[in-house]
């Protein structure tokens, strides 16, 4: 069986997925949707019998689709997920859901309706090394969590508006706060303190924060921080997680997890490639109906959305913000 596959979006995360996919035997790669048909038809250029098209609702039209990966940035959620669904179409979506909960919530509701196959985008999960962390701390006893996602300033335009990214904790920061979820447990509340110290005198136009710290409750009573900046030199980052336990301190990288105990110090290099994993369990969640191999679901990622949106809402009000409440 060939699955035929429709990509929208011809960007950086367009490109990654349809690398793999196109390395996948049981897979073609049908139709290429973009903000124009100049730019899908370009894309398309670079695979056989691909065609490009302007509009989602086109393209769904003609060609007769398995399932359609959505690449696009965050304030372009919406519409194309609710045609998908309206016409039973699984797919994918790479992260964050939207810059608020507005769409998404109403994307999740008729998703919910169809049981329909979902994945979103949060690789991480696939990590090796996160399979790893995941059973060790089941045997420990956990207390606090600290994560960071500090880099440089992403120079696209829509990136440094807040109402095309949602900010570097919703587009970026993210990652760790869905780790968090992963690992450690759902969150209950946060407390988010956000800043503009340096990008704005830099860069024009900007207006997203670039330094931010949140302090997140758990149900299970663990607390965790998650601080993120956007202000740092290009080719300078700091990304990762850091866990306190009974047993000692674990560090997380995305290419090396560090245990370190009274009696020694272990350290795991990680060279496995999540990309291809997500993208395998999503494809095989599609030929066989089993979905267990997809590890964010659009259901499971909603709670994460959640958790970075009610951070937002409580630098704006200077409150800590209930996620029960949503």
């Amino acid at each position: 069986m060939t699955l035929n596959i429709g990509i929208v979006g011809t960007g950086h995360f367009s490109k990654l997925h349809s690398s793999i996919l196109a390395n996948f035997s049981e897979v073609k790669i049908k139709a290429i949707c973009g903000t124009s048909k100049e730019k899908a038809v370009a894309f398309g250029s670079e695979f056989n019998d691909v065609k490009g098209y302007g509009n989602i609702v086109e393209m769904l039209d003609v060609e007769k689709l398995d399932a359609v990966y959505v690449c696009v940035p965050p304030m372009a959620h919406g519409k194309i997920e609710l045609e998908l669904v309206k016409r039973n179409i699984p797919f994918f979506v790479e992260k964050p859901l939207g810059t608020n909960l507005d769409t998404p919530s109403s994307i999740l509701k008729d998703v919910k309706k169809k049981s329909l196959i979902t994945s979103v985008g949060y690789h991480f999960r696939y990590k090796e090394s996160i399979q790893m962390l995941k059973s060790i701390l089941a045997e420990q006893q956990l207390g606090m969590v600290l994560g960071q996602w500090s880099g440089s300033m992403p120079m696209v335009s829509w990136w440094r508006q807040q109402d095309g990214s949602g900010g570097q904790f919703i587009e970026q920061s993210t990652h760790i706060v869905d780790l968090v979820r992963y690992l450690c447990g759902e969150i209950e509340e946060v407390f988010g303190y956000y800043g503009n110290k340096v990008m704005h005198q830099k860069v024009e136009a900007v207006s997203v924060a670039d330094v931010g710290t949140v302090n997140l409750k758990l149900v299970n009573g663990v607390v965790a921080n998650i601080s993120n900046t956007c202000i740092l030199p290009d080719r300078i980052s700091k990304t990762g997680l850091t866990f306190y336990t009974d047993k000692g301190i674990i560090d997380w990288t995305p290419d090396k997890l560090s245990i370190k105990t009274t009696a020694k110090t272990v350290e795991y290099i990680d060279h496995s490639n999540p990309y291809i994993a997500e993208n395998r369990a999503f494809i095989n969640a599609i030929l066989t109906g089993d979905k267990s191999g997809i590890l964010s679901t659009y259901d499971d990622a909603y709670k994460t959305q959640v958790a970075t949106v009610g951070a937002l809402i409580s630098t704006e009000k200077g409150l800590p913000t209930s996620l029960s409440s949503f």
